[in-house]
């Protein structure tokens, strides 16, 4: 599935996707971020949990090819290359990801926010 109409707004801090069946996807910076395809992200078969990216944006969208974009976060993240059938498959099973990140987070004891740690009591 190829979008047909890309946008990123950088205000919102969301990256739009259109498709020709009338689908639309809006992914925010923070959720792309989480889920970026880079080996960073992804790790060699065990994927590195990211925490404190709350405020993550995207600065610069760019083609890469005829299958994927690059995504530049303002956080300095710019590997990875997001397919068109992943940037698909985030825009389909966003919620269910999203669910499933904030779960392993509070497992992890970690937060979204970077400037807030979270501590566990031993009782």
């Amino acid at each position: 599935m190829i979008p047909t109409d890309i946008k990123l707004h950088k205000a919102s801090k969301t990256l739009s996707l259109k498709y020709a069946s009338g689908e639309e996807h809006h992914l925010p910076a923070e959720f792309l971020r989480v889920h970026s395809p880079s080996a960073e992200v992804q790790g060699h078969g065990k994927p590195i949990l990211q925490f404190g990216k709350i405020g993550v944006g995207l600065s610069k969208v760019e083609p890469a090819g005829q299958y994927a974009l690059k995504l530049t976060f303002d956080d300095g993240h710019d590997s990875g290359l997001f397919t068109w059938e992943y940037l698909y498959q985030l825009g389909v099973r966003q919620e269910d990801l999203w669910n499933d990140y904030l779960a392993e987070l509070k497992a992890a004891g970690k937060t979204r926010d970077p400037n807030q740690s979270v501590v566990r009591l031993m009782l």
